[in-house]
């Protein structure tokens, strides 16, 4: 979408000034002319989110509160039911391997 002040936009949706986005409050008033919902759009948006990725990932990224996507999350049949955030990359604290215990 360029124009004739910015032929080489980079932004999805150019704003009236040069180099710079469209608005959010006028974006929401031209999908709402189009009949298009912003509350429906925003919460199928999210709910794609959490089919992709996990509750507490987009909890985060989103500043949602976790327990509201996870909600959000067991509505859409998510599959990251077992998704445990934290660092996996070893073993469990207090984990020991068998046959080395000190007994």
């Amino acid at each position: 979408m360029n124009t004739a002040t910015n032929p080489a936009a980079r932004w999805l949706f150019p704003g009236r000034r040069t180099g710079q986005p469209l608005g959010p409050n006028h974006l929401s008033a031209l999908l709402n002319e189009a009949g298009i919902s912003i509350a429906a759009a925003r919460g199928a948006a999210i709910r794609q989110q959490l089919l992709e990725l996990p509750a507490p990932v987009v909890a985060d990224a989103l500043g949602y509160h976790d327990k509201t996507t996870g909600r959000l999350r067991n509505e859409t049949d998510g599959t990251w039911s077992r998704y445990a955030p934290g660092d996996h990359t070893g073993p469990p604290a207090g984990w020991v391997p068998r046959g080395t215990s000190d007994s």
